[in-house]
């Protein structure tokens, strides 16, 4: 089956600091759903937002957010496996840095574990290993590390489900009259350079994180589609039935001389 990564961030998987059930419910069935098309890899942010609701210290301070990421961990993964076991899908926690990317021999052992997971349908759950890493070892945000996932386990394409609808020409919250581009081939390097900007207190990244992600996933020949997580009829429609709602592909042009 060919392979997808999902990644969803704290903004769509919490509220008001604690884990917005619902929402999860509504996640884990779309993929108990593409988990008959797809051999699916999640990628989940959300455990300091779990964290903060039983462990409430700084979490702009270092040591204060890996605490609360590690009193998190075990709420964030209990809620997805009561989720998981309705639909009888086991689950693995892979808890990653961006060390892991940098050396032959760890990459290729990330991907042997994805791989037997994958080939034994249990559903791999990646996380950043925020707690006993240093600032240096870190993506800093799951969107990059859902790119450098996909990229690993060979997978055509990375679903990012975020509180956005898609990319758009302008800000859609300051102008009313913004566009969301379907179908990005290449996107500017000033854009990538912007200061992200994310939405959500929890949330590390932001539209310019995407972007990045986006870049990378293009320049290895794969294709990332960014889409609403609040509402996954977008997210189905176009990975269940090949229909477009709403949503922006970024993907490279075929056409353009390498």
């Amino acid at each position: 089956m060919k392979r997808i990564v999902i990644k969803v961030g704290s903004a769509v998987l919490t509220h008001k600091n604690e884990i917005a059930k619902e929402r999860m419910l509504n996640l884990v069935h779309l993929i108990a759903k593409l988990r008959k098309k797809y051999d699916v890899v999640l990628v989940t942010s959300g455990a300091v937002a779990a964290g903060y609701s039983a462990l409430k210290m700084d979490k702009t301070k270092q040591i204060g957010k890996k605490a609360i990421a590690a009193a998190g961990q075990p709420i964030l993964m209990t809620s997805y496996k009561k989720k998981f076991d309705i639909f009888e899908i086991d689950t693995a926690q892979i808890l990653l840095t961006e060390d892991d990317f940098d050396s032959r021999k760890r990459t290729k052992m990330l991907q042997d574990i994805l791989d037997a997971h994958l080939n034994n349908d249990i559903l791999p759950i990646v996380n950043e290993n925020d707690i006993t890493s240093t600032p240096e070892q870190l993506f800093g945000d799951n969107d990059q590390l859902s790119a450098n996932v996909a990229d690993a386990v060979g997978a055509e394409l990375l679903v990012i489900l975020s509180d956005i609808d898609g990319y758009y020409d302008k800000n859609p919250k300051e102008s009313p009259d913004a566009k969301i581009y379907k179908v990005m081939n290449e996107i500017p390097e000033a854009l990538l350079k912007d200061e992200a900007t994310p939405n959500n207190e929890f949330a590390t990244g932001g539209i310019v994180t995407k972007l990045k992600a986006a870049d990378f996933m293009m320049k290895h020949g794969r294709k990332m589609f960014l889409t609403n997580g609040f509402d996954l009829s977008a997210a189905e429609a176009y990975l269940l039935n090949d229909t477009y709602i709403s949503g922006t592909l970024f993907e490279s042009n075929p056409n353009k001389e390498q």
